[in-house]
C-alpha cells in the first residue's frame, strides 16, 4: 500500500484524476459507515472502529475522532517507516473524516436499510471497498491502524496481511466487550471479508481469462489449436518427468472462459491422459492484453 515515488506534476491530467479518485473514494467510504456500518454498531477495523466505538460510549462524531487518530499515527508512520505518506494519503483521510461527520449531520444517524444488520454489512463492505480501491488506485494509503501494522512488520518480520487481519481483530474484539453482543463481530468480520474482496476488484479488475499449463505427447497438434483456431499466443517450458525422467514440453497459455471450452474438449479428444492446471488470471499485462506501461502510469 506504499504511495507511488513518482511525483506527479500539479493540475496535469494525471494530478486531476488521482486526486478525483480520491475525492470519490472518500465519499464511497463515508457513505459507508454513515448508511450502513455505523448505525448497526458494526465495528469495521482501522481507526474507523474505535471512532465508532468511541461515539457510542461518548457521543464523539466518528469523522472527528478518526482524524485524531489519524494525523498522529501518520506521524508516527513518517518517523519509523520513513516519508512513504505522501499528501495524498493526507487527503484521503481528511476528506473521508469531514465527509463522514458532513453527511451524518445533514442525514442523521439511521440506518438506510432499517431492521436489516446482515445487508447493510454487506452493501456497507461493498461501499467501503469501493472508496478504499479507488483510493489506493490514487497510490494513496488508508493511513490509519494499517501504519501500526507496518511498523510491526519492520521490527518483527511479521508477512504485512496476517499482521493487518490481527490489528483488526483485536479492535473487533474490544466492539465485542464494549457492546456485549456477539452479533457486532459476526457483522464486522463480514464487513471486513467483503471490503477486502471489493478492493482487489477495484484494483485488478473482474479477469474472465484463464491461465494453462498442458502437458501432453500431442503438444504440437495443441499448439496449433491455439495458435491458428484460438489466435492466441503461448510459451514452450522444456521440463522432465518425474516419474520417468522423459523430456517435456510444457505449454504455458491465456484464453478466455470459452476459448478454455473449446480447448479442454480438443485436448481430451487426441489426449485424454494430458495434464491441464487451469487458474483465474486477475491480471494479464503484456502483447496481446494491457501493456505495462499503461498499468504503470493509468
Amino acid at each position: 500500500m506504499s504511495v507511488s515515488l513518482i511525483r506527479e506534476i500539479p493540475f496535469s491530467k494525471k494530478w486531476f484524476i488521482s486526486y478525483s479518485l480520491i475525492v470519490t473514494g472518500a465519499i464511497f467510504l463515508a457513505a459507508s459507515f454513515v448508511l450502513f456500518i455505523t448505525p448497526y454498531k458494526i465495528v469495521p477495523g482501522g481507526v474507523y472502529g474505535i471512532s465508532i466505538v468511541l461515539h457510542y460510549l461518548l457521543g464523539t462524531p466518528v469523522g472527528l475522532v478518526a482524524l485524531c487518530f489519524d494525523i498522529p499515527l501518520t506521524l508516527i508512520g513518517i518517523k519509523f517507516l520513513g516519508p512513504r505518506f505522501g499528501m495524498k494519503t493526507v487527503v484521503g483521510f481528511s476528506l473521508t473524516a469531514v465527509f463522514t461527520d458532513t453527511l451524518t449531520f445533514f442525514y442523521g444517524f439511521e440506518p438506510l436499510v432499517k431492521g436489516d444488520a446482515l445487508l447493510s454489512s454487506i452493501f456497507g463492505g461493498v461501499m467501503a471497498g469501493v472508496g478504499l480501491g479507488l483510493i489506493f488506485k490514487a497510490r494513496a494509503t488508508s493511513g490509519g491502524s494499517d501504519i501500526v501494522a507496518m511498523i510491526i512488520a519492520k521490527y518483527t518480520r511479521l508477512p504485512l496481511g496476517i499482521l493487518m487481519i490481527y490489528v483488526d481483530s483485536v479492535i473487533v474484539l474490544i466492539g465485542l466487550l464494549v457492546f456485549r453482543d456477539w452479533k457486532i463481530p459476526l457483522y464486522s468480520w463480514i464487513v471486513i471479508f467483503i471490503t477486502g474482496k471489493v478492493i482487489d476488484i477495484v484494483l485488478e479488475g473482474v479477469s474472465r481469462d484463464k491461465s494453462l499449463f498442458i502437458i501432453s505427447d500431442k503438444h504440437e497438434e495443441i499448439r496449433d489449436k491455439i495458435l491458428n483456431e484460438l489466435d492466441r499466443g503461448g510459451t514452450y517450458i522444456d521440463g522432465k518427468g518425474m516419474y520417468n525422467m522423459a523430456e517435456k514440453h510444457i505449454i504455458f497459455t491465456v484464453v478466455s472462459r470459452r476459448e478454455l471450452g473449446l480447448l479442454q474438449e480438443y485436448i481430451h479428444k487426441i489426449d485424454p491422459k494430458a495434464f491441464l492446471t487451469v487458474t483465474d488470471a486477475t491480471e494479464i499485462l503484456g502483447e496481446g492484453f494491457k501493456s505495462l506501461r499503461e498499468k504503470v502510469t493509468e
